[in-house]
């Protein structure tokens, strides 16, 4: 295991010691914290976006809503650092399993138009409700609070220990997108990623599995907008504008969407370069798009697609319901030889 897996072996414990070698090289540890929030958003947006084949310009949407449900739970209803994960993640995640049947039919600019609409309606909700939201201003006067154990108290107020809870929650995303990806279910996402055509030819329901991935991948995308509102004890509207979306999609490029990781190295790329640019010039999103256009240009898979080792492709023999379906199709007279024979011959 320790020999298949060094470069993720040594990931846990960078991530681990953070805190400990972040500042000597100029960082802080707020900024880490910043890395892996964005982290378990562009790792969930992956879901949909390199796994089940979805562009969403939209899930600002759920993480906003994740930062708002924080915000307004610690503000409105009970100081607790853990209810207030809790009800902004359900907030999100419960928004994107009631809109996912409106998008799971969708695809290519359809799909990314419904989501940036569904997107900027709750931004302009935000923005419009000032009594409870803040309205442009922003959603303020709430403030993390400790984590109580019996007598032990964890006081997340403390940047470092705060930046070891999120570590904590970014280890349960981890898993648990780990788990689904290598599951039947996850499976099924790459199979409609591939080819739609032919998974539904086959008899998969593929847009209850594109709302399977949305809902999912929404929910853990709120789980991150709470934790991003305690780092800053704020959250206002741009959380939910689909700037940020694109934000997230530029991070997943960046790294290179076929791979899990990939998004990380983004997230890592993006957050650490607007970081320092912007105490250069004002002007800093332009050297970011310029960054991007190199990346896209230069490696096309993004970093961690380059620099990843190839796997020798192995010629497997077909399931018994691919080869029947390959032979029906083969068929003259078949309405749908040609288009999957073309299909067939683009996913090679």
């Amino acid at each position: 295991m320790i020999r298949r897996h060094p470069v993720e072996i040594l990931l846990w414990i960078a991530l681990a010691t953070l805190p400990l070698w972040l500042g000597p090289l100029g960082g802080y540890t707020a900024l880490g914290t910043k890395i892996l929030i964005y982290g378990i958003a562009a790792l969930a947006l992956n879901l949909v976006l390199g796994f089940t084949g979805g562009l969403s310009f939209g899930h600002a949407a759920y993480f906003g809503l994740g930062a708002y449900g924080a915000g307004m739970t610690l503000k409105y209803l009970v100081p607790s650092t853990p209810l207030a994960i809790v009800v902004g993640t359900l907030a999100g995640g419960l928004a994107a399993t009631l809109l996912g049947p409106l998008v799971m039919r969708r695809r290519g600019i359809y799909f990314a138009m419904i989501t940036i609409a569904i997107g900027q309606l709750f931004y302009f909700i935000a923005v419009r409700w000032n009594n409870v939201t803040g309205g442009e201003d922003g959603l303020a006067g709430f403030r993390r609070q400790p984590l109580h154990f019996g007598s032990f108290v964890f006081d997340v107020q403390n940047e470092i220990k705060y930046y070891y809870l999120v570590l904590f929650c970014f280890v349960i995303a981890v898993v648990i997108m780990r788990v689904l990806l290598a599951s039947p279910l996850g499976h099924t996402w790459v199979a409609i990623r591939e080819n739609r055509r032919r998974a539904l030819f086959l008899g998969l329901r593929t847009d209850l599995y594109v709302w399977a991935a949305f809902a999912i991948s929404g929910t853990i995308t709120a789980l991150a907008g709470t934790l991003n509102a305690m780092l800053f004890n704020f959250t206002s509207p741009q959380d939910l504008h689909w700037i940020l979306s694109g934000n997230f999609v530029i991070m997943i490029v960046m790294g290179g969407m076929r791979k899990f990781w990939g998004p990380l190295v983004g997230v890592t790329i993006f957050v650490v370069a607007q970081d320092y640019l912007s105490s250069l010039t004002d002007n800093w999103m332009s050297l970011i798009g310029l960054l991007f256009v190199l990346i896209v240009l230069l490696f096309p898979k993004g970093i961690l697609g380059l620099i990843a080792p190839r796997r020798r492709e192995v010629s497997t023999p077909r399931a018994p319901g691919i080869q029947q379906a390959d032979a029906v199709l083969e068929e003259d007279g078949s309405p749908l030889r040609d288009s999957t024979k073309s299909l067939r011959e683009a996913t090679k």
